[in-house]
């Protein structure tokens, strides 16, 4: 059951912050999808769209505004790949959001607890930091007294049918998973070029 905050979130922002909110009980219970449009008929201003982009990152990462505004100065000043595709990877390439993505946890939240409690080993060095920025080929592993927690029970059987994202992979019979590739953005969720414009004012 999705909470009254973050309910009143996802009426705000969309149903794409949370995971629990991208069902059709959540739809029903808030009304033509739960989406922004459906609050507020006006339409925004440039300022306000693009802050309710921001808060959707912020929200959907579970990041704090400082994280957040380290990232886009990081993007900002990286070389090479263009600024909005270097944020993207800022954010997909933490370590909580990269074991969400494997399919470990329900949600970002439940596995940056589970990187707090010390349960992954990264690069054969046990990492309790969610925010660990990772890069390719690196690989994570459950650790090896965690593979019997209860968290980790029928893992093989309850992912067989989840299909990561391409740049990424996790093999549960060995428990472990590797960093293939630069993420590649493909959510329509969140609008990066917005939050940019948002901090370079």
């Amino acid at each position: 059951m999705i909470s009254k905050p973050k309910f009143k979130i996802c009426r705000r922002l969309g149903p794409g912050v949370y995971d629990k909110c991208q069902t059709s009980k959540f739809k029903a219970a808030s009304g033509k999808g739960g989406s922004l449009t459906a609050r507020r008929p006006k339409a925004l201003s440039e300022y306000g769209a693009q802050l309710v982009e921001k808060q959707k990152i912020r929200f959907s990462y579970g990041i704090t505004e400082r994280q957040l505004s380290n990232y886009v100065k990081k993007a900002t000043l990286a070389k090479g790949a263009g600024t909005a595709e270097k944020f993207y990877e800022e954010l997909e390439f933490r370590l909580d959001n990269a074991i969400y993505r494997m399919g470990l946890g329900a949600s970002r939240r439940a596995t940056r607890q589970m990187v707090s409690h010390g349960h992954f080993i990264v690069n054969d060095k046990k990492v309790t930091i969610p925010s660990y920025e990772l890069k390719s080929g690196d690989t994570i592993k459950i650790r090896v007294g965690s593979k019997t927690k209860k968290i980790f029970d029928n893992l093989a059987e309850k992912i067989k049918d989840y299909n990561p994202p391409t740049w990424l992979r996790f093999d549960p019979t060995v428990m472990e998973g590797k960093i293939l590739d630069k993420p590649k953005n493909t959510e329509s969720f969140i609008d990066l070029n917005a939050v940019l414009e948002f901090y370079s004012r």
